[in-house]
């Protein structure tokens, strides 16, 4: 079985580690800012019900071993940052693999998400887990667009996801 979870793995400032359901309350903020999730619709929009769907579809990977996200802590102040992962993804009935990021709001632009989904692309390079990676970006998200684009990696095509119009970004190894 394929292990896509960054467990115990690090960069600079940054500690992977598994979601646990006590990591609810410090996660909520995400989902109270309406920023977070101002691209994407059909989601809940109350955000105690919203961020325990997100630790529900988490935990859902990783019984299902489809990856998932990892939380994020800042290895000096000791806090929860933010989330990024693998995951197993359907985008046009093909299955890919994803790197996926989200930084809780007083964290943004700080740096963290390109750390983060770096580390992730070597750690599925090291793996050889796929001959390539996306990451799905809504159209009008120009913030997480410019974390794919320092990545290297670029858009493929446009489509939907979740009733949402979002560009595929995508790099290719070797270059993961």
């Amino acid at each position: 079985m394929i292990n896509y979870l960054l467990e115990g793995k690090e960069t600079k400032r940054l500690l992977f580690r598994k979601i646990v359901q006590a990591d609810f309350d410090q996660w909520l903020p995400f989902h109270q800012n309406p920023l977070s999730s101002e691209h994407w619709s059909g989601e809940h929009t109350d955000p105690l019900i919203a961020c325990q769907n997100w630790l529900d579809a988490t935990f859902y990977r990783y019984e299902k071993n489809l990856g998932g996200m990892n939380i994020l802590i800042d290895k000096e102040k000791n806090s929860l940052i933010g989330q990024c992962g693998l995951l197993i993804q359907t985008v046009d009935d093909i299955q890919e693999l994803e790197i996926g990021y989200s930084i809780l709001p007083r964290y943004w632009n700080q740096g963290y998400a390109t750390e983060a989904a770096k580390r992730c692309m070597q750690y599925a390079s090291n793996n050889q887990f796929s001959e390539s990676l996306i990451s799905i970006v809504h159209v009008k998200n120009k913030v997480s667009q410019k974390v794919t684009e320092n990545l290297g990696m670029s858009v493929e095509k446009t489509t939907r996801y979740k009733t949402n119009p979002v560009f595929i970004f995508r790099i290719k190894a070797p270059c993961i």
